[in-house]
């Protein structure tokens, strides 16, 4: 079998071991930035993958995520921040990881290899038509991930693979393959290094692109946080405030005032009568606030039943 780019010998490995400590770091650190570089060649496939999954999303759809070892991990980390960060509902984010809870604790190498549970995992999560699945896997060839994909396509659900490796199976498997042709590790094969540093932050990229199309992401703030704890209360309360021009306890009062939900409060900051009105304002605009905050600026004067019944324009995909 061909050896693949992520199990080979990077050109600065040899004779690692006896180089002095501060020349390993920098082999290792200038690796992890190529590594890093590797993801701009990705960008018209998570660009693509990003409509994808916010159209799923919107559609009252589920996101899932299937994966093994390391980019498990990834995926993980992505997935569980979603709800905080863009106020994604946790009931439409689906985790499948190889091992299941126990990989969390062991991160054992063996479940990967478990076909039968990724195509189980894929069922009791009740992917199927009008969701879309994640499955990642540096060499392209993880079985799990493989399977995982297989199982959400045969389902009907969208599929999107993230790999390292280029003409793997799981990038032939899925509908749109992202490639992240990252370099041979410094440690050949271990993956948790350049590969998967490249895979959080095509991740991270392809999350966020997805909360602009919702409509959750204005002038570069979360304004769909889950405000559930101090910091991210004062967090909320500092983002109505710079939206809105009110000052900090103004803020804080119209988001007791909407229950917490920030784009609403800032709504109240422009006029809407309540946040009743201000909360059927955004169902109209697909929950978008630039265009709810253009229909108060444009309506001044008007009744409260012409504002909820604005339209975004055609055609708009986000703020």
């Amino acid at each position: 079998m061909a050896e693949t780019r992520t199990e080979a010998l990077h050109r600065n490995a040899e004779g690692l071991d006896i180089q002095a400590p501060e020349a390993i770091l920098v082999s290792l650190a200038d690796a992890q930035i190529e590594a890093a570089k590797a993801v701009r060649n990705a960008i018209p496939a998570i660009a693509k993958a990003a409509e994808i999954i916010a159209g799923r999303l919107s559609g009252g759809g589920k996101l899932a995520y299937a994966a093994a070892g390391s980019s498990g991990l990834m995926a993980l980390a992505d997935a569980l921040e979603l709800p905080g960060t863009f106020g994604i509902r946790r009931d439409r984010i689906a985790i499948l990881i190889a091992g299941g809870d126990e990989a969390l604790r062991t991160l054992a190498g063996g479940p990967e290899d478990d076909t039968e549970a990724a195509a189980a995992a894929v069922a009791n999560a009740g992917i199927g038509v009008g969701d879309c699945l994640i499955a990642l896997s540096a060499s392209g060839a993880t079985p799990y991930a493989v399977r995982a994909i297989e199982e959400a396509a045969s389902q009907g659900a969208a599929t999107i693979g993230i790999g390292n490796n280029r003409d793997s199976a799981l990038l032939r498997q899925a509908e749109t393959a992202i490639l992240l042709e990252t370099p041979p590790e410094v440690i050949a094969g271990s993956t948790r290094m350049g590969a998967g540093t490249a895979q959080k932050i095509a991740l991270n990229m392809l999350s966020t692109l997805t909360a602009v199309h919702l409509g959750h992401v204005h002038d570069g703030y979360m304004v769909n946080l889950l405000a559930d704890n101090i910091k991210l209360r004062d967090r909320a309360a500092r983002i109505v405030a710079a939206i809105s021009g009110r000052d900090r306890d103004e803020a804080a009062r119209l988001l007791e005032k909407s229950g917490g939900a920030v784009k609403t409060a800032i709504l109240l900051a422009a006029g809407a009568d309540s946040a009743d009105v201000a909360e059927k304002l955004l169902e109209g605009t697909g929950q978008r606030l630039r265009p709810a905050l253009s229909a108060i600026e444009g309506s001044k004067g008007r009744t409260a039943s012409v504002l909820i019944k604005t339209e975004p324009e055609k055609g708009q995909q986000g703020d």
